[in-house]
């Protein structure tokens, strides 16, 4: 059988392929515990200053959840289904949206359900035109369970998000970049090209201070303003005895380009 999870290391981004496109890439237990060891594995590589998200095959990132999996899980009764599939599926999502690390999502095609919760969670989103949307659990008589009914609101606003929500329909790659879902829409052929160029301006900087912004504004985005603004002054605290920080301001003085840390 193939890897779930396929990942490849270059210039300091790590490629990670969602690889079962047989199956549109749809999120059985296997493919989300084999991401979740991906990301364990990731984190503590210090070759790895950013990571890219993406789909196997052309036709989708990923579609969502295995529903002939999950279905089992729902006959087992509330427990089994909220044991196996929710936790698991909000753990992962968590899991991206806290990563210490940059997270660009790369959608090269469909990404409905899980896939857009994905999507949701993680740090940056770049979609090829060819890439579709939507949030279909309501077919299926549930609401989201990965994060979809708290993340998109916060994305989207309210209103915006409760009509995907309530329809289902699905939406283009161009409504995804007016609701803010994603950052760009690119020629398909152009999609890893725009996502590791927006890799590399990020990893060009402090790799201490992109995890200090990441903790602070996920942090912050479920906080109220003062809390967040002392969660922000914790991440500076954290970098004034740091190297980084110290080279970044002396750089800028001697105006030449900083050495950081690990860079």
């Amino acid at each position: 059988m193939s890897e779930p999870i396929l990942t490849e290391i270059t210039d300091g981004i790590a490629l990670v392929t969602l690889n079962r496109p047989d199956k549109l890439n749809a999120l059985n237990y296997a493919l989300i515990d084999s991401l979740m060891a991906t990301l364990d594995s990731v984190e503590i590589d210090a070759s790895v200053r950013a990571v890219i998200l993406t789909g196997a095959g052309e036709r989708a990132f990923s579609a969502g959840a295995d529903i002939h999996e999950f279905s089992n899980s729902v006959r087992r009764g509330p427990n089994a289904a909220v044991r196996d599939f929710v936790r698991r599926g909000q753990a992962m999502t968590a899991r991206l949206e806290a990563f210490k690390k940059p997270v660009i999502a790369a959608v090269n095609g469909l990404a409905f359900g899980g896939g857009c919760e994905i999507t949701e969670a993680v740090h940056l989103a770049v979609a090829s035109e060819r890439a579709r949307f939507a949030k279909p659990e309501i077919n299926l008589g549930m609401p989201p369970t990965f994060g979809g009914t708290q993340r998109l609101p916060r994305l989207a606003g309210r209103k915006r998000a409760l009509e995907l929500l309530l329809t289902g329909d699905a939406f283009s790659p161009q409504r995804s970049l007016e609701i803010g879902l994603v950052n760009m829409v690119v020629p398909h052929e152009e999609l890893l090209p725009a996502a590791r160029e927006l890799g590399g301006r990020i990893i060009r900087h402090s790799p201490l201070a992109v995890g200090g912004i990441i903790t602070a504004v996920t942090r912050g985005l479920n906080m109220g303003i003062g809390e967040g603004l002392q969660v922000e002054s914790e991440q500076f605290a954290a970098l004034v005895p740091s190297h980084d920080l110290g080279e970044g301001i002396a750089a800028w003085i001697e105006r030449r380009r900083p050495n950081y840390a690990g860079r």
